[in-house]
């Protein structure tokens, strides 16, 4: 009998999988996550089937990893690494901005999203924030989000992907931003429509774009396929632009934040063997508002 099974951001925990593992005996799913939109609760609900997440861990992996995107976009350090493992030391192209004095926009204010709005800050950024629900320990200002989208040089996507934000950043919302954006999103694929983003690269209305998730990373991602022909065109035509870094949804991966995230999984496990309450337990019919504006990973 197998009674628990645990997950990770990119399997696909749908009802047919759940099906099967009921059928062993299956009774906890556990992700290893934040975020858990990868796993149909409606279904593990209607099986009688527990399931319960990582609320939180180290939010500075991530904010940190959206800085560094951030930076090496605006600095050009991919290129200019290439160019000096090459011996080639000009500078023709490498032209970037300072920080200080510019309009960041964040959207989502979770714990990842305060904490990068706080390292901005310290950059002497203007930082503006979006979330359907305000937190009061935000570093920045409050506004609407055509306000975040016409106002900010940069942008940085730090919520949860639900049915009602899918492609959240789609034409409409790029045409409403500033020519030369920078884009970030280290939350979720599904934010961005991927089409709509290449457009705007190919008209520069996105002056850079860093990735460390993809709308449909599960068929590449955590996987070596240096020696494969990849047969996502989208992701191919992404990879192609000198101003795209992608990183293969990475940016948990410190020492701290795999530390928590192992801790907090196996205090799940002890804590529903023993009967005990489910601090991370996630139910369909029992999203609670602020759950939803919590950041993910």
């Amino acid at each position: 009998v197998v009674w628990a099974f645990c997950a990770f951001v990119n399997d696909q925990v749908d009802r047919p999988t759940l099906e099967v593992l009921a059928s062993q005996g299956t009774k906890l799913v556990a992700v290893r996550a934040t975020g858990y939109n990868n796993v149909d609760l409606e279904a593990a609900a209607d099986l009688g089937m527990t399931v319960v997440r990582v609320a939180a861990y180290s939010p500075y992996s991530v904010a940190e990893h959206a800085v560094a995107l951030l930076q090496s976009l605006n600095r050009k350090i991919h290129r200019a690494y290439n160019r000096t493992r090459e011996g080639n030391f000009s500078l023709d192209g490498l032209i970037g901005v300072d920080l200080h004095g510019r309009t960041i926009g964040i959207i989502g204010t979770g714990k990842i999203g305060r904490v990068f709005g706080q390292i901005m800050q310290g950059f002497g950024c203007k930082v503006l924030g979006y979330d359907l629900y305000p937190h009061q320990e935000f570093v920045g200002e409050y506004v609407s989000l055509d306000d975040l989208l016409g106002r900010s040089h940069i942008i940085s996507l730090h919520c949860p992907l639900t049915t009602e934000n899918h492609h959240l950043i789609d034409r409409a919302a790029i045409e409403k931003m500033r020519a030369d954006v920078i884009l970030i999103n280290t939350s979720r694929g599904g934010l961005i429509d991927s089409l709509a983003a290449i457009d705007g690269l190919k008209a520069k209305k996105i002056g850079g774009l860093g990735l460390d998730v993809y709308e449909q990373e599960a068929s590449v991602f955590y996987q070596d396929l240096s020696d494969e022909v990849i047969q996502d065109d989208l992701l191919e035509r992404l990879l192609s632009f000198p101003n795209v870094i992608m990183t293969g949804h990475q940016a948990f991966l410190t020492q701290e934040a795999l530390s928590d995230i192992a801790e907090t999984t196996i205090a799940n496990f002890d804590d529903f063997e023993a009967g005990r309450p489910l601090q991370n337990q996630v139910q369909s019919n029992k999203v609670q508002p602020k759950e939803r504006s919590a950041t993910s990973a």
